[in-house]
């Protein structure tokens, strides 16, 4: 355990890249900017796992899994801290841009290291119990920028905490001595996974990795805005609504880690598509406020095991090329970068809630790629 733990608090650092949300609707309120211009500050944390994801793991291989490990957590401390210190819509998006820098290092490096520091048997329930401490710095970001709001008035004391416990993390790992353990295996690069991109099946398999991030990202940055402006709750209640996403989006990682036992995987991901594009959809449509809050819950229900599921089932069937499909897939979560200022866009001309049907869309086409793989009419090169 004295390993394990300060490993596992990475997981927990891991999760600030979720302040994009909460960080749009302050901004928004302090700064009165419009929503495809608030849209740039997921963009600036989110475009980096497509430049960076296979760079790093390659600088991983050589410089080690720990060392690595610390210098995204340190880069995501100072990420925090710029904002809080010196607040400008500049510093803002310069703060949120090495916040996605130091969280795509981290996001490369922690499962590979936690699976270094836990016995072998150990392993999957542990990476299975770090997405549970992932989910609690999401759930909580909102509920705490509240209370920094009315108690202290200074919403902002977020980015100061979560950025102290960043540094203070990187001071714990560095105490600790690890064993890594040094594979031989032909590492990814840039060409190698990209040439990938020519198999039909991994590219629509990276394209549902892009949307189903771009979803988890896009209801974050959007629903305190939505839910305000579709049902007339209170600026701050509303801005709460991603909390209960995340909640939702932790139980069914639960609920699906049991249930996918007994389930195939290519099923999982069927019934996970139907239930997130149908639950978009009431969202869009129902008039009552206690029909929207449920329908945020399910919504992080629907979309919780996709993105395992995607990876697991593109690994599965090219088990060969895993570096280079793992490297796809995590640039693939830069899908965190696109969708929120296309969101931002579509609301600015259309509307709110067109704003947020741009999700469905991002739903409907998982929804198909799933029956696709269901009916199995791939076609692989």
């Amino acid at each position: 355990m004295r390993l394990v733990v300060p490993v596992l608090l990475s997981f927990f650092v891991m999760s600030f890249v979720d302040l994009v949300g909460i960080g749009k609707d302050r901004v928004a309120g302090d700064l009165g900017l419009s929503d495809f211009i608030l849209g740039l500050i997921p963009f600036a944390a989110f475009i980096w796992f497509f430049i960076l994801s296979v760079p790093v793991g390659i600088i991983q291989a050589r410089f080690g899994k720990k060392l690595m490990l610390n210098i995204g957590m340190g880069i995501t401390g100072i990420g925090l801290l710029i904002p809080y210190f010196f607040y400008t819509f500049g510093t803002v998006i310069t703060g949120f841009a090495l916040l996605g820098i130091g969280n795509t290092i981290v996001q490369v490096s922690a499962n590979p290291l936690l699976v270094d520091v836990v016995p072998g048997r150990r392993a999957s329930s542990y990476l299975s119990f770090s997405q549970f401490i992932k989910a609690i710095g999401s759930m909580i970001a909102a509920p705490l920028a509240a209370v920094f709001a009315s108690r202290f008035g200074d919403w902002k004391l977020l980015f100061l905490i979560f950025g102290v416990v960043s540094m203070l993390s990187v001071v714990w790992l560095g105490t600790v001595k690890v064993e890594e353990t040094i594979t031989t295996e032909k590492k990814a690069s840039l060409a190698s996974a990209f040439k990938l991109l020519g198999n039909s099946y991994i590219l629509m398999m990276v394209l549902s990795i892009f949307l189903v991030v771009g979803i988890d990202v896009g209801f974050n940055y959007f629903s305190g805005r939505f839910l305000a402006a579709r049902f007339s709750i209170d600026e701050v209640t509303a801005q709460s609504g991603r909390s209960i996403y995340f909640l939702g989006r932790m139980l069914g990682t639960f609920a699906g880690a049991i249930i996918l036992t007994r389930l195939a995987s290519s099923k999982g991901f069927l019934y996970s598509a139907l239930l997130s594009i149908i639950s978009i959809a009431l969202i869009l449509l129902v008039p009552s406020k206690a029909a929207a809050w449920a329908l945020v819950f399910i919504i992080g229900l629907g979309v919780a095991n996709i993105f395992p599921l995607v990876f697991s089932l593109t690994i599965q069937r090219y088990p060969d090329r895993g570096n280079e499909i793992s490297g796809l897939m995590m640039m693939a979560i830069s899908g965190g970068a696109l969708i929120p200022p296309i969101m931002g866009l579509v609301s600015d001309s259309l509307g709110v809630t067109m704003g947020m049907g741009v999700l469905l869309l991002c739903a409907g086409y998982l929804l198909i790629v799933s029956w696709i793989i269901i009916r199995k009419k791939i076609i692989t090169v």
